[in-house]
């Protein structure tokens, strides 16, 4: 900008500088000799020959300016572009971090459920063990009193089960056995399965013990049902 009003105030010069030329000269033209004209005429040439290079000058320094102003200004665009880019990357950073750091919360939480899960679970293992442990005694005595009256064995089978025969059943057969078996599943129940011979009322009696949890007056009515099925088959033989 100052280059360009610097350019004005000496084109103002020369058009000054050409109008006082024009006064002396058309002053002198007719009052002073050829020789003096002629000297106008070469200071006026080498004034605009002089001038004319310096505009040049000018006008070069110029254009160089400008080239240079549009170059920086390209440099500019190129290196916004580059920081909105950065920046753009980095917004995606930021949302990745955020995303991954909901997913550790949420990882977390399970993990905690999780945990709260297996701790109820195990208190739950706890309490069913010391009942299976209570109601094993129960057994235990129950199988002392009727080893000998009855002709009670208890033989424990893998999976957990345990096998009761009785004997002394059938009059006509004492050594024939009369079985079923039991175990106690994960909520502490009394499961009572394959009776051999088949009792009807084997479901009958597994819900009576799991209401009652009287185990000897359960084992007292499987007798009493195995005798009476001994029975039926001697009268239906007959």
């Amino acid at each position: 900008m100052m280059s360009h009003i610097k350019t004005e105030e000496e084109l103002d010069i020369f058009e000054k500088s050409i109008s006082d030329f024009w006064n002396r000269f058309r002053n002198t033209a007719f009052n002073e000799p050829y020789s003096q004209v002629v000297g106008l005429r070469d200071t006026y040439k080498y004034s605009i020959e002089t001038l004319t290079e310096r505009l040049s000058t000018k006008i070069k320094e110029e254009d160089q300016m400008i080239e240079t102003f549009l170059e920086f200004r390209n440099k500019i665009h190129i290196q916004n572009k580059l920081i909105q880019e950065k920046q753009d990357n980095l917004s995606k950073l930021v949302d990745s971090i955020q995303d991954k750091k909901w997913e550790m919360e949420k990882l977390t939480k399970s993990i905690q459920d999780l945990k709260e899960a297996l701790d109820k679970k195990k208190e739950i293992i706890s309490t069913a063990n010391k009942a299976n442990k209570e109601k094993l005694k129960m057994l235990q005595k129950s199988y002392d009193l009727y080893k000998d009256h009855l002709g009670l064995e208890i033989r424990k089978i893998y999976g957990e089960k345990l096998q009761f025969i009785f004997r002394n059943i059938d009059p006509k057969a004492p050594e024939k056995p009369f079985t079923f078996f039991l175990r106690i599943n994960e909520e502490g129940d009394y499961e009572i399965s394959d009776s051999a011979p088949h009792l009807e009322c084997l479901a009958e009696f597994q819900e009576k013990i799991r209401k009652t949890n009287k185990f000897s007056v359960f084992l007292a009515n499987v007798r009493k049902a195995f005798i009476a099925l001994a029975c039926n088959e001697h009268v239906n033989s007959v």
